[in-house]
């Protein structure tokens, strides 16, 4: 849920205010033993010129403004706006009210506020996020109603591509302390407008309307673009500065927010305040919402593969299993047959439990491939069968008593699955050379099952597979999540990215064990794929890859392809397949037909790949 619509406590406001004075939000640790008064005190002045405000944890009295912006849901509260300016860039002249309960005050409503300069963290200190300055336990006198708003600030194609400037070493990479530069970077930029009343044009999805009726648009047409209209994470520094993220003031009972993919338009003018949350970071609460126009985007197919080609695929179906509604199978397994082409080895992730989120010991997953691959074959599929070993219980992550795992659906008809017998969830499989070929010990099998790195983590599974004559060895995996790391808007710049280390271990011990298949036979085909959880460009990536074992085929692909999820308006990859370097003709396709979509059947998209054995 977002965090703009969480509701607060006081035990959370203790914990900030505990933050504050032990200095872990630069600015103000003390409050005044005297409250500033109303001659002295403006927003501009509650703002300051750097994301903590300078009168943090004290009292101010009778704040002149006028209300831009109500929220009588979620997080209540309401936005006020000094009419009258300074000349400083830096510093805001909005900031927001929160009352906790639903504000009495109108739109348009001129108004003297009382109450305590706060810095709250959406999502609480520990998660990097930046601080929003407000006020709280407001005290409200309504002067007068119905009064012209400030003039909306355009956020427009001008906004600097820079992102955001370096963080002081000194104090953790955090950049709270500096001074805004909004002439020079992004997060500077709308820093400065925090809370203020701010107006987009016309702009293009480039996150399609989410579960918690919000979706994200571009003011910057010509940033990192794809031809699905998609602002392409190409690298750590290519943050796409001109996303934003757009909710809606109006409760949905009296209004639904609009259904958008990507590369739809929100066309109009959509005005209302700037705010800062824990999902996205800055975000208009439109008070006023454009009309999402349909783009017509569609749901990729790849071609079928060709006489002599084996099409390996990978497919995260995000916790399914039998209690699942039949609709969610049988559109999983149309997506098989009709936009995948029915791969001749598909590596599924996420295969719940045959009772899924029940935490009753249960690990079997087949009923659960039973509804699947009879929902395939239903939908004009073959007859997959399907290899995989059921991990303990509770001891592989996801959703608990769920018992996520990698699975092997092969379709006998065209390859063959060479079964050596004895694995299980505790016991590693391992290579050996038989007539100066590499065979794997157990397949299935799973990979160094009590390395540490794969503590809580699915561990991957590995196959040998035989297609017209030919081994083919077959890796699913689906590496450790990002939960954990710091949004690209934290005030540590660059954001702390703590999930990678295990995911770097991670690929770590799969590179070893392709190794070991390249050392019994350096001309073996070996494909890695799977929800690798991490970009083309990471450190999970390159670790691989080391010593040429592998290659990434994604970047087989034009840098603007290169994508199979969409996360906050940043298209980016996180499913991959890589290649031993026998495979060194294949054709890839990255088939979009969930992540850039507001109707979807999972949140990632599928990867295939073609090649001759």
């Amino acid at each position: 849920m977002p965090s703009s619509v969480a509701p607060r406590t006081a035990a959370f406001a203790a914990v900030v205010a505990a933050a504050l004075a032990a200095g872990l939000l630069a600015g103000s640790s003390a409050a005044s033993a005297d409250a500033a008064s109303a001659a002295e005190v403006r927003i501009h002045d509650i703002q300051g010129s750097s994301r903590i405000s300078p009168l943090a944890g004290q009292q101010v009295t009778q704040v002149p403004g006028v209300v831009t912006g109500v929220r009588t849901f979620g997080s209540k509260g309401f936005w006020l706006q000094d009419p009258e300016a300074d000349a400083n860039p830096a510093t805001s002249e909005g900031v927001f009210v929160f009352t906790g309960s639903a504000p009495t005050v109108a739109v348009g409503d001129k108004v003297l506020v009382s109450g305590t300069v706060t810095e709250y963290v959406p999502g609480g200190t520990s998660s990097g996020n930046q601080s929003l300055t407000e006020i709280s336990k407001p005290v409200v006198t309504v002067v007068s109603s119905g009064n012209e708003l400030p003039a909306p600030v355009t956020v427009s194609a001008s906004v600097p591509s820079a992102y955001a400037p370096a963080g002081d070493a000194a104090a953790g990479s955090s950049i709270n302390a500096l001074p805004l530069n909004p002439g020079k970077y992004a997060l500077d930029y709308y820093e400065s407008l925090e809370g203020t009343n701010v107006r987009i044009g016309t702009s293009r999805v480039v996150g399609a309307t989410d579960p918690f009726a919000e979706l994200w648009v571009t003011v910057k047409p010509f940033e990192n673009p794809n031809r699905r209209g998609g602002a392409v994470y190409g690298s750590y520094t290519a943050q796409n500065t001109g996303r934003l993220q757009i909710q809606s003031l109006t409760p949905l009972a009296q209004k639904p927010f609009p259904k958008a993919n990507v590369g739809d338009v929100l066309a109009g003018t959509t005005e209302g305040p700037l705010d800062f949350n824990q999902f996205g970071g800055y975000t208009i609460t439109a008070r006023t919402l454009g009309t999402v126009t349909d783009r017509g985007l569609e749901r990729e197919s790849t071609r079928e593969q060709r006489r002599g080609e084996l099409a390996v695929a990978t497919y995260n179906v995000e916790n399914l299993d039998p209690s699942d509604p039949q609709a969610k199978f049988d559109a999983l397994a149309a997506a098989v047959v009709n936009n995948l082409a029915s791969p001749d080895i598909l590596a599924l992730e996420e295969i719940q439990d045959d009772n899924g989120a029940k935490n009753d010991g249960t690990v079997t997953a087949g009923e659960t491939l039973k509804k699947f691959t009879a929902a395939i074959e239903a939908a004009g599929g073959p007859a997959y069968e399907s290899r995989t070993i059921d991990p303990e219980n509770n001891k592989d992550g996801g959703e608990p008593g769920g018992n996520i795992r990698q699975v092997f659906l092969f379709n006998p008809e065209r390859v063959s699955f060479t079964d050596r017998p004895g694995g299980d969830s505790k016991t590693a499989t391992g290579v050996v050379q038989e007539r100066g070929r590499a065979a794997l010990t157990l397949s299935p099998g799973r990979i160094d099952p009590a390395n540490a790195a794969w503590a809580n983590s699915r561990k991957p599974l590995a196959g040998e597979f035989t297609f017209r004559g030919r081994t083919v060895f077959v890796i699913a995996n689906h590496f450790g999540s990002k939960g954990g790391d710091e949004g690209l808007t934290s005030h540590h710049q660059p954001p702390v990215r703590s999930s990678e280390t295990k995911r770097l271990e991670q690929a770590q011990a799969v590179n070893a064990f392709v190794k070991d298949i390249l050392k019994a036979d350096r001309r073996a085909d070996v494909l890695v794929l799977g929800d690798i959880n991490d970009f083309e460009f990471s450190q999970t990536t390159k670790a691989l890859t080391d010593g040429g074992a592998l290659h990434p085929a994604v970047k087989s692909l034009p840098r603007s392809e290169r994508y199979s999820y969409v996360y906050q308006g940043n298209s980016q990859v996180l499913d991959q397949i890589l290649t031993s370097p026998s495979i060194d003709d294949f054709a890839y396709d990255s088939v979009h037909i969930n992540a850039e979509f507001s109707d979807q059947n999972s949140d990632h998209d599928p990867q295939v790949l073609r090649f001759r054995p």
